[in-house]
C-alpha cells in the first residue's frame, strides 16, 4: 500500500496535469483558425499557458513540500555547532 504522502503527490499532479490539458483544450478550440489550425492569438496563448503550467508546478512543489515535511525527519533542525576545547 502506498503512503498517505505518495497518494496525495499523486493526487495533486494528476489535477494538475487535467487543469493543463483542460487549457490547452479550450485554447485549441477557442482560437481555431482555417483547416483547424490554431491561429497566432492562440498559439501565444499556449505558450502562456505552458508558462503558466511551470510555474504551477512549481508552487505545488513548495507547497507540498511544506505541508508534507514532518517535524521527526529532522529536515528544519539545524546542525549543532561543533565545540572547540
Amino acid at each position: 500500500m502506498l503512503e498517505r504522502e505518495r497518494i496525495i503527490e499523486i493526487i495533486v499532479a494528476v489535477f494538475s496535469v487535467a487543469v493543463m490539458i483542460g487549457t490547452m483544450v479550450h485554447i485549441g478550440s477557442t482560437y481555431s483558425g482555417t483547416n483547424n489550425a490554431l491561429s497566432p492569438e492562440g498559439g501565444e496563448m499556449l505558450v502562456a499557458a505552458i508558462v503558466g503550467f511551470v510555474f504551477l508546478l512549481v508552487a505545488v512543489g513548495i507547497v507540498l513540500a511544506y505541508v508534507l515535511n514532518d517535524p521527526e525527519d529532522g529536515l528544519e533542525d539545524e546542525p549543532e555547532a561543533q565545540s572547540s576545547i
